[in-house]
Formats: structure tokens, sequence, C-alpha cells
């Protein structure tokens, strides 16, 4: 029987930077009554905060929930009535210097330079730091016609890759790369999960809709950890609903 549930966000329990819709919200909830909880992206607290827990509805089971920004290089949780931080793993003023000044050139050297940018291109998350073509707050329709193929993505990630050999880059959301500690992906942050929830490895089931060679949701499935791609937030709450109802079985 699995005992925690561990998603994506982007794509799979939302759109891209988008609130929870109020239906995927309740489902959540329903969720937190019969299994831990917890979800993974590479978005920094404050956006976990605005698109996943404000907008979960009053009474869900906070205390059941693990969110873990950054792809898992932090973990949150609900404390004595609030939430806190319980680890961050952050770049040193050094690494994070030479990370930007790594992406600005290859992004240069990609030709990768838009007409139009919405909101800053290099954030850093103090654990991350993420590259975003268009900028973070580019509309939803301008991301998802910038670079269906991946092939922008995958050919800057190449460059970063020889950049930077000592840490990790991955492709993120619909214009993004990700850049984290050396070892730390999704694979790490289901370990992490597992030291802090007490749950076996083999009691994890994780949702995502980039499971796919080069997905920053694959190597959870490449670490063995049972998995479920899904299409978009649609199709994860069609799964919610009968994983919630078996799960529920299960405790009867």
């Amino acid at each position: 029987m699995k005992r925690l549930i561990a998603f994506d966000l982007d794509g799979t329990l939302a759109d891209s930077k988008q609130p929870l819709q109020p239906d995927m919200a309740a489902l959540l909830a329903r969720m937190l009554d019969v299994a831990m909880v917890a979800v993974i992206s590479g978005g920094d607290w404050p956006q976990f905060e605005t698109q996943l827990v404000e907008r979960l509805p009053q009474g869900a089971r906070l205390d059941r929930l693990f969110v873990m920004p950054t792809t898992g290089a932090k973990l949150y949780r609900f404390i004595d009535g609030r939430w806190a931080q319980v680890y961050a793993e952050t770049f040193s003023a050094e690494d994070r210097d030479r990370i930007i000044a790594a992406v600005t050139q290859a992004v240069a050297d990609a030709g990768l330079v838009p007409e139009h940018v919405w909101g800053e291109q290099i954030e850093d998350r103090g654990s991350q730091i993420t590259f975003s073509a268009l900028g973070q707050q580019a509309p939803l329709a301008e991301k998802q016609a910038w670079d269906p193929d991946v092939a922008k993505r995958k050919a800057l990630q190449q460059k970063l890759l020889v950049a930077l050999p000592d840490v990790s880059v991955r492709i993120g959301g619909s214009t993004s790369i990700d850049i984290t500690g050396k070892g730390v992906d999704k694979a790490y942050a289901i370990q992490r999960l597992v030291e802090h929830s007490g749950v076996a490895r083999e009691a994890i089931l994780f949702l995502g809709d980039a499971i796919y060679p080069g997905g920053n949701d694959d190597p959870v499935r490449a670490a063995r950890i049972d998995t479920v791609a899904v299409r978009d937030p649609a199709e994860t709450a069609s799964i919610l609903v009968a994983l919630t109802a078996w799960l529920q079985a299960g405790l009867e």
C-alpha cells in the first residue's frame, strides 16, 4: 500500500505558474486525509505559497504535506501552526556569480535573446539558479509556443553542461533551465523525503508530466520509484479520484 503520494507541480497539478484550480485543491485535500503528500518543483517557496499552499481549502491536513522547492534542495513543513523551512542547501556567493555569468554567456552564444521579456530572466533562488527565456512573468501562451519540441532548451543545456561540469543542469518548465548542486534532482528529493517522512521508497508513488528521457521528472523513474506519467492537470485530477478511493478502501 502506498503511504506517500508525490507530485510535480507545473504541468501536473497546475498550468505553468498558475494557481491550483479549486477542484484540484479539493482533490489534494482529500488525498491528505488518506496519505502523506509531497510536491516537488523547481520554483521557490513564494511560488509554492501562492500557487499551492494558499489554494488549499480550510481544514486541509497541512501537517501531512511536504513542500519541496528548488527541486528538493529545500523542504518546508507546517509545524506548530506555521510554515517553517526544515533545510536549504544554498549556493555560495562565489558559485552563484560564476553560474549566472556562465548562463548569460551561454544564452548569448546560443542566440536565445528574445525580442520581448516579461520580468527577470535569471532568478537566484538560493539553492537553485533558474533561467527563464521569456522572463518569470511571461504569459502562458507565449511560453508554450517558444520551444514546443524542447530543442532550444536542450541546446542550451548542453552548453551549460560543458561550462558548469560541477553542478546539475536540467530542463525545467516550458522555457526554463534549472541549475542546482551536483546530484540534486527529483530522485535526490525523494531520498530526502524518505529521510524526513519515515516512509519507505516502495511506499511512495510519484506523478509527473515530464517522465521521459531528459525530462526533469525522469530521475524519479530512473531511481526505481513507482511513477505515473500524466499529460496535464486534467489527467492528474482523474487519477487522483481513483487513487484516493483506492487508498481509502485500504484504510477501512
